[in-house]
């Protein structure tokens, strides 16, 4: 054991085995360099601030006032890329030179820019209103005039037949309606006829008549004559069909009601007169007013463009600048002024490895600031757990957020990123193994590296944006898939001898074509992947689930038995030396004595070509295992070495359960000395007991607690051991699945739309056969795959050795900074 340690002590540390070695440091800050010192750790981006105001509200820090400015700066910055936006204007991507400005000048700057747009909205906002209503009322001018003179005649002559018919009934003149009343018999002059014209949305013309009808009794008389074009709502700005009415009716109560008719709808009422040529007279002044106003505003706009241009050319400049103050001032906010109110204290967290860039980057501060104090800068010691950081790149990131969204790793805990880089894309393709659709991904996946510098500047959709963030892990997928499509000899569900001739051949010429029964072996096995012969066979089915299976036990075993070793090397690490003799060895004692056991079985089964049932053997090797095996003997000494395997894994039980929780309880009692003490927080005791900078609270024993624990523990390795390995069987079943959903494609539609002799037919065939195999196999199954491959690594696992339970590492920086901070 002890050469063992002394071999992994001797290897060269890994770069994401373990996360970055981290310090605490305090920053003490004169006030006069403050800013500038926050600013140049901005742009470094290695110091993760700790709040020291986390007890006070935001408006009761310090720089409360400085971040209200630049929250207000932004709202303004955003109203002008609305502006902007809204009238079709591009930022200018050419570098305009421009001085350096501060923020009180920009600041001032902004407010003139705002004033000035609001005030051009406002009125450009005032002539398009009244725009938009001398159009309406032109309109209303040509359609109301066309008709108001027959119209009028028409009310005229239903009048007199009114007269003639309705009031020769005496009793009914005298409870005749007020229309009735005014329409005696009089000159048409005199008769109190009059109508409201304007003009109302098309969608509310039906409703709109109605309840005229009903307001008046059915003494009106309404026309309707609909435009043509779209016109534009004075009042929305939106292009909409419109109706222009017509409302003949008597009396000055019925006036009033059409009137509070057509406000209640929206309908716009314009005045027209009767006189044909004071209607010719209207119409010539309102078309001159809006061949005015049509000058106007285009010279508005054209104003008003220029104004905006000339913002857009420094807003993503300005933008930046006030998103780096806004982030600036909210991190002075979490430092703390001394007592003497002339420096700020801060505190955090940052890489071991970047202390002295910090205090380069402090000391250029102090110069550039002229301050005469120096910014302090030293180690300190902490008593919180310090963050996890792993330095990435564009290959390794996706792989780590996949392993940080289960749990981010505990402070310097062997990293499961590792080997997801190569285990989880493999184990992807093992239930994806298709080298046809293989080369899709492929294709994909190249095609979104080939591109990644034009769509890294482009805002994508939440599923495309999660595609081409983890285009590596597609591409490794792809590679992967194409790898098991050739060991499983399948491109499209069809088997190709690539690799040679079959090891296979027909006994005679009568089954050359049944491909089922008469096929002996004649030479060597085919040289890689499954013999394109078993295609067909009657056989095929069994042959292959028995293949895959087997095979997903034998990896499921591996992967398991990785997880386990990966605990070792965590206990190795933090000097834990009872969870390697009281945790390590058990489990893998247990793990091995029964699945590694069979595991071996599986392997030595393809060996020797042996007939035994496996299902037989571990079965009987806890119902009866000193019974003769027979014809399901693999090997001379099987049945004693079951025995004894057997016993090892009923001892681990317990090896897991009891030795540590009592174990614990000894060294407890031992370090008191059979006292009780309280838990001692002060500063002095902590630096004296651990002088680490990384050290966490100590907790009072509870022994009942940890022997719960250990034997929830103990319980979930136990049946998780049997659990997992059942669980690794999905790599069988989604491989069957998806090499059975290749076949029916290929055989029940393209085939059997190839066997007509028909080109549309054929057309149709193909068409499906493309949509099933892009839409069900590369989508759907490639997705599925990827969730239980997922699982594979979350739960069978890192379970067995990853706690998951740390906190990322978030340094200030102004390159993490987004839309969403401003």
């Amino acid at each position: 054991m002890e050469k063992m340690e002394q071999f992994i002590d001797n290897l060269p540390p890994m770069d994401l085995m373990r996360s970055e070695k981290m310090t605490f440091v305090q920053l003490i800050i004169p006030v006069e360099s403050a800013h500038r010192a926050i600013s140049y750790l901005g742009e470094l981006g290695l110091l993760q601030f700790r709040d020291l105001n986390a007890d006070k509200s935001p408006f009761q820090r310090t720089f409360v006032n400085q971040v209200k400015r630049c929250a207000e700066m932004s709202r303004k910055l955003r109203f002008f890329k609305d502006q902007i936006s809204k009238a079709g204007l591009m930022s200018s991507s050419r570098t305009v030179l421009q001085p350096d400005i501060d923020l009180e000048d920009l600041e001032i700057q902004l407010a003139e820019h705002e004033h000035e747009l609001i005030e051009m909205n406002s009125n450009s906002d005032k002539l398009q209103q009244s725009y938009n209503e001398l159009q309406e009322f032109k309109i209303v001018l040509q359609k109301a005039c066309g008709f108001l003179v027959s119209k009028h005649s028409l009310a005229v002559s239903d009048e007199r037949e009114l007269q003639e018919n309705v009031y020769s009934n005496d009793a009914y003149v005298e409870t005749g309606s007020l229309l009735e009343q005014e329409m005696r018999p009089q000159s048409s002059n005199s008769s109190g006829l009059r109508f409201i014209s304007g003009i109302i949305c098309k969608s509310k013309v039906l409703r709109f008549e109605r309840m005229l009808f009903r307001a008046t009794r059915g003494n009106m008389l309404f026309n309707q004559a609909p435009d043509d074009e779209l016109i534009m709502d004075p009042v929305s700005a939106e292009m909409i069909e419109k109706t222009v009415f017509v409302v003949f009716f008597s009396g000055e109560q019925a006036r009033t009601k059409i009137l509070k008719i057509c406000e209640a709808f929206g309908a716009n009422c314009y005045p027209v007169p009767e006189d044909i040529s004071k209607q010719r007279e209207i119409t010539r002044e309102v078309s001159s007013r809006l061949t005015d106003l049509e000058a106007t505003l285009e010279a508005g706009i054209r104003h008003r463009n220029k104004a905006l241009a000339s913002v857009a050319d420094h807003l993503a400049k300005w933008i930046n600048m006030v998103r780096r103050e806004k982030a600036v001032y909210d991190t002075l906010n979490m430092l703390n002024f001394d007592v003497t109110k002339k420096c700020l204290v801060g505190e955090g967290w940052c890489p071991l490895f970047a202390k002295t860039q910090m205090q380069e980057v402090l000391q250029r501060a102090t110069f550039d600031s002229n301050s005469q104090v120096g910014i302090i800068f030293h180690p300190m010691d902490a008593v919180e757990s310090p963050p996890t950081y792993f330095r990435t790149n564009t290959f390794t990131n996706p792989y780590q957020e996949i392993v940080d969204a289960y749990g981010v790793a505990r402070y310097q805990e062997a990293n499961p990123a590792v080997y997801t880089t190569i285990i989880f894309p493999f184990l992807f393709a093992l239930m994806f193994g298709d080298w046809g659709h293989g080369i899709c991904l492929l294709l994909g996946a190249l095609v979104l590296i080939a591109r990644q510098n034009k769509l890294s500047t482009q805002k994508l959709g939440s599923f495309m944006e999660m595609l081409f963030g983890g285009r590596y892990v597609l591409l490794l997928m792809a590679l992967f898939s194409i790898y098991c499509g050739l060991i499983y000899n399948e491109f499209f569900s069809v088997p190709f001898h690539i690799f040679g001739a079959s090891a296979y051949k027909c006994r005679d010429s009568s089954c050359r074509d049944a491909h089922t029964i008469g096929l002996i072996k004649y030479q060597d096995p085919y040289p890689f992947g499954v013999d394109p012969s078993w295609r067909g066979s009657r056989s095929e089915l069994s042959f292959l689930n028995s293949l895959k299976m087997k095979m997903s036990i034998l990896f499921g075993v591996a992967h398991m038995n990785l997880g386990i070793i990966l605990s070792y090397f965590n206990a190795h690490f933090f000097q834990n030396s009872l969870d390697i003799r009281y945790q390590f060895v058990p489990q893998m004692i247990f793990l091995n004595s029964l699945f590694g056991y069979l595991s071996v079985l599986i392997v030595i089964k393809w060996c020797t070509g042996s007939q035994a049932d496996l299902y037989h053997v571990m079965i009987y090797m806890f119902l009866s295992p000193t019974d003769n095996l027979g014809e399901n003997q693999l090997f001379w000494g099987q049945r004693p070495l079951q025995i004894v395997l057997l016993l090892l894994a009923v001892i681990a039980v317990p090896w897991m359960l009891f030795p540590k929780p009592f174990i614990l309880k000894k060294l407890h009692t031992e370090r008191f000395q059979g006292r009780s003490y309280g838990i001692l927080n002060t500063s002095e005791v902590d630096l004296e007991a651990e002088p680490d900078s990384a050290r966490q609270h100590h907790e009072e024993f509870n022994f009942s607690e940890v022997f719960v624990h250990q034997m929830i523990h103990a319980i979930e390795f136990v049946l998780g051991s049997v659990s997992n390995t059942a669980s690794y069987l999905r790599l069988w079943a989604l491989s069957l699945a998806h090499s059975e959903l290749s076949t029916v494609f290929y055989e029940k539609v393209l085939l059997l739309a190839w066997g007509y002799d028909n080109l549309v037919i054929r057309l149709i065939g193909l068409t499906v056969f493309a949509f099933a195999t892009a839409f069900i196999l590369l989508m759907m199954e490639s997705l599925s795959a990827f969730l239980h491959a997922l699982r594979l690594h979350w739960v069978e696992f890192q379970n067995k050795f990853y706690h998951g339970d740390g906190y990322k590492f978030r340094p200030f920086s102004f390159a993490s900074l987004t839309e969403d901070d401003d």
